[in-house]
Parts: structure tokens; C-alpha cells; sequence
């Protein structure tokens, strides 16, 4: 299933966009999480960092992507999307009430302070995220340092929560740059890489449509050794596609991109030598060349060598900043949020239903407390009890995700990543491969956002069978959309070919339901006041 914050018009897209790492190269969670801790933990150990921390090992349960490391204090905070906090942990501790008054007055930061508050937005970051709360919690416990607010002392050496992070960060920069990471998962790439004979697949039909382009910020010889492997069926692996070069499947293909800077300036556009992997000196400034390989660029040259623009891309990555965030304000490309985490996400969503419906009747009984009182009432309702209630019941659904709660929300509030999702992705899904299970003439129509006071007012809901008789008169003069749309038939050729099954978020298969029925092309604004072209004419 693919969700939708914006409509979008599948038909009008012209070229499609992808991200390597973790959108078209999944990673096996958590044996790549693990793989990058412990190399984490051995650069910090090669620095001087005390020997015992090697006793760590990754814990899955407890990181979520969208926290926010507090380098002043060392706390891990989960936020909303504006600054309010949702959780705070010093190391593996979670602090209440008192506690985090004391390091945070107004329970509330500010976001715009870089230097100070980092957010830890990738599925890169979840091992990071990890680290940070290792260290904290070894550092507290060991007896040989002196516990202070803004770090720790040995002797006459103090060790600042800041240093700790910079730490951290250099120790991710070589685990990545030096190769280190990128050699231990190219040894064993069926362990650390999931391979899915659907790629080429839906690659091919893609490009049957319109032009399809690859820019990763991989170097060239770790992306052909990744991509060689997803593409390569000759062991007698299940391919829906005749063999042939994963190159073919691209018009264009950038590596060493260095997004988010590829979405601004970018850096000189060089040629790359496929043989070798080096770089031919000098700006590449001729045309197109089929299955050629380029380095750097910008997203600018990217249009200008494929001949589109804006909104005729529609790009898919991972990383809500880098990939998505970028490209939708400084290109105005459409985009689409690869989130992993969905399909567990939509699990506990769906099982544990009862505790969020437990929230929303607390909340109902609270308005009825204050129904009938006003600026002269005197009388004020004892609800200590329901706010105990609530927030037990919010923790028991945090937990029931993860030791940090939900990637998108804590309790009834949602969180900075669920606010940036809503905002920045147009689509969203566990797996871009979700496309190969809807035809290229779909539209996909956000459902429309109500403001507060505009939902005080009632409106029943249709189910599809009302829908269609409430639209007969309109279906009668117009004819069905389904029958034949722009020239166009609902559902494409593809999409009846075999095609009895498709996934659920996780990627899962399960019985196919029909899309929801067509819906009449329009123009919506979104909560960003952004004006989205739909599907007119």
C-alpha cells in the first residue's frame, strides 16, 4: 500500500528518481545495525575510549529515527514539530517531571539551535542514536568518573557531552569514508542486503513509461558491487525479467552526489570511468551518453542531461532531509518517503487500536467535564485521575512499539519526523517497490485535511457503494472513469497481468484489493499552503 499526503497524478510523472541505500538497496535490520555499532565501538576504542564500552551490543528495541541528541546535556529527546518534548532518556534512564524541568524549564526546545540540538533523522542515525545512550549510561555508571550536568571528570580531564558527540560524528565519518563498512557488507552481501526479484521488474516497466534515473551518494565500485547483486538472477534465483545489465535499467546514473548539497550548487560533474572506477579529469559538459556513469553534478544538470523539470520527477529516497526535504523545496520535485519502519508501525497500529480509541474517549470525557461551564463558573473539575490515566495509557503504547515509542507519534501528539513526513513527502511507503502494484495511469488523491473548526461540523461518511449512487446523475451524463480515463484505461494492462497478489507496508504479500475508486480531478492546497495540481486535463 502507498500513502498519500499530496495527490499526484501517476500519468504526469515523466522520470523517476532513486536513491541507492536503503530505498533501492535494503539493508537486513538488525544485522547491518549491528555490523556498523561494533565498528563504531572499535574507532572509539582506537581513540582512547576506555575498553568496557565494547561490551555493548546493539539493541533494536531501543533507537527510533526523528530523535534529537542534546549536546549541552547529553540527553536523548524525542520532539514535536515545535520543540515540545515527547521523551527524554539520559543514557538509558528516562527522566520525569522534576528531571526534566531541571535541564529543560518549559519542557520545550529550540530546534534552531544547531549547534546544540542535532536530530537523528536516518536509518544511519539509528546506531548513532544507540551509541550516544551506551556512552551516557557508561560514563554515569563508572565509578571512575565524577558525574557533572554538561559532561564527566577524571582527575583533571573533563570529557563535555559535546566532545563525546563530535566524537561519535568523526567516528561515524571514517566508518563510512574509510570503506571499512561498505568492505564488511560487501563480504557478506546476502546476509546484509535484501535482494527482491520484483526490482528489475518494476525498473523496466518504469522506464517503458518514462525515463528513470539513479543518484546515490556511493562511490562508483561499492554501487556496481550493490547493484550487480540485486540484479543479478543467474544463480538460479526467481528473476521476473531476462538478465541483462543493471546499468540498462537507468537513462542516467550519478554517484558521489554529496546530497543535500546536490539539490543546491552541487560539485563539478565529472565522467566516470567504468573499468576502473576513476574519475576522467576535467567537467563532463556534452550530452546524454547511454549506460555512461557520471560523479557529482547537481539536481539542476540532472534535468538538463534527461530534459524534464520540476514537477515531472517524481524522487524517492529514504532520508527526510537529504532526499526528500531538499528536492521538494529547492527543486519542486515530487517525492516519495521510503519508511521502513511502517510495517511494524501499521502492526501495533492495528493491535493495539484499543488503546488509542482509550485515548481519544479520555479526551471526549474531559471536554464533557468543561461543557457546561463558563468565565463565571466557580466550580473546577478534579482531573488529576484522567491525566494519570492518560499518560499510562500513552506509555503503555509507546512501549508496545519500542523502548523510544513510535517513529510518528506519543500518544495523541505527533512527532517532528511525522510533522516533516506529512509536509515534505508526497508518498510515503515501507518500499517503493509498492509501485509495481499500481498502473501508471493512477491517481493518487490525498484525502481532504480539516481544520479544528471545520470538524466540529459533522459530515457522514460514504462507503463505496454510496459513493456511487450519490454520484449516478454525475456517472450518467460523464460516463464511468473507470471505463476509460483521458484516453486511458483506471487500471493499465500491467496491472491485470498475474497480478492476484501485492504487498502490504512491509513488502509482505497479501490478497490484492482494488485501489480506491477514481476520484474527480481537482486542485487541493495542502497544509503548506502549496496549490497541488491533481490531474486536470
Amino acid at each position: 500500500m502507498i500513502f498519500v499526503n499530496r495527490s499526484l497524478a501517476l500519468e504526469k510523472i515523466k522520470c523517476f528518481g532513486f536513491d541507492m541505500d536503503y530505498t533501492l538497496a535494503m539493508y537486513k535490520s538488525p544485522d547491518y545495525e549491528e555490523l556498523a555499532f561494533a565498528l563504531l565501538l572499535e574507532h572509539l576504542v582506537s581513540i582512547g575510549y576506555p575498553h568496557e564500552i565494547l561490551a555493548y551490543k546493539y539493541d533494536p528495541t531501543f533507537p527510533t529515527r526523528g530523535l534529537v541528541f542534546d549536546a549541552l546535556y547529553g540527553n536523548l529527546l524525542k520532539v514535536d514539530s515545535h520543540g515540545n518534548l515527547l521523551v527524554c532518556a539520559h543514557g538509558f534512564r528516562f527522566l520525569k517531571g522534576a528531571e526534566i524541568l531541571h535541564y529543560y524549564p518549559n519542557k520545550f526546545i529550540q530546534r534552531d539551535d544547531m549547534k546544540r540540538f542535532h536530530i537523528l533523522n536516518t536509518l544511519f542515525n539509528l546506531t548513532e542514536a544507540h551509541l550516544y545512550a551506551c556512552l551516557v549510561d557508561f560514563f554515569t555508571n563508572c565509578s571512575r568518573y565524577v558525574n557533572c550536568d554538561t559532561g564527566y571528570k577524571h582527575g583533571n580531564l573533563f570529557m563535555s557531552f559535546r566532545s563525546m558527540f563530535q566524537d561519535v560524528r568523526e567516528a561515524m565519518d571514517s566508518v563510512h569514508l574509510s570503506g571499512c563498512l561498505k568492505e564488511k557488507t560487501l563480504e557478506n552481501l546476502e546476509k546484509y542486503v535484501v535482494k527482491d526479484p520484483r526490482v528489475p521488474l518494476l525498473l523496466s516497466r518504469m522506464k517503458e513509461v518514462g525515463k528513470v534515473f539513479l543518484a546515490t551518494n556511493s562511490d562508483y565500485n561499492y554501487t556496481d558491487a550493490i547493484m550487480s547483486y540485486l540484479f543479478d538472477f543467474s544463480d538460479g534465483d526467481k528473476a521476473e525479467t531476462p538478465q541483462r545489465p543493471w546499468r540498462s535499467y537507468f537513462d542516467l546514473i550519478v554517484v558521489d552526489t554529496r546530497k543535500p548539497l546536490f539539490f543546491a550548487e552541487g560539485t563539478v560533474l565529472r565522467q566516470v570511468n567504468t573499468d576502473t572506477g576513476k574519475l576522467r579529469i576535467g567537467t563532463y559538459t556534452g550530452p546524454l551518453q547511454h549506460c555512461a556513469v557520471y560523479s557529482g553534478g547537481s539536481s539542476d544538470v540532472v534535468c538538463d542531461l534527461l530534459g524534464v523539470k520540476g514537477k515531472d520527477i517524481l524522487y524517492m529516497g529514504d532520508h527526510i532531509f537529504g532526499d526528500i526535504l531538499k528536492s521538494k523545496k529547492r527543486q519542486g520535485w515530487r517525492t516519495f518517503l521510503v519508511v521502513p519502519e511502517l510495517a511494524r508501525e501499521l502492526q501495533v497500529w492495528t493491535e493495539k487500536s484499543e488503546l488509542f480509541e482509550e485515548l481519544r474517549s479520555l479526551d471526549l470525557f474531559l471536554a464533557e467535564l468543561y461543557q457546561h461551564l463558563d468565565s463565571g463558573s466557580s466550580e473546577r473539575p478534579d482531573i488529576s485521575s484522567i491525566k494519570r490515566r492518560i499518560q499510562k495509557v500513552t506509555h503503555e503504547m509507546d512501549m508496545c512499539y519500542g523502548k523510544m515509542g513510535s517513529l510518528f507519534r506519543c500518544g495523541s501528539r505527533q512527532t517532528l519526523f511525522a510533522n516533516q513526513l506529512m509536509r515534505y513527502a508526497d508518498l510515503y511507503a515501507a518500499s517503493f517497490i509498492n509501485f509495481l502494484y499500481y498502473p501508471f495511469s493512477y491517481l493518487f488523491r490525498a484525502p481532504p485535511v480539516l481544520m479544528a473548526h471545520e470538524s466540529t461540523v459533522e459530515h457522514g461518511r460514504l462507503d463505496v457503494g454510496e459513493a456511487g449512487t450519490a454520484l449516478a446523475p454525475w456517472l450518467a451524463q460523464h460516463g464511468h472513469p473507470g471505463q476509460q480515463v483521458g484516453g486511458r484505461g483506471l487500471r493499465s494492462r500491467r496491472a491485470e497481468e498475474s497480478q492476484h497478489q501485492q504487498p502490504d507496508a512491509g513488502g509482505v504479500l497479501c490478497p490484492l484489493s482494488p485501489p480506491p475508486p477514481f476520484q474527480v480531478a481537482g486542485v487541493r492546497r495542502d497544509s503548506s499552503g502549496e496549490e497541488e495540481d491533481d490531474g486536470e486535463a
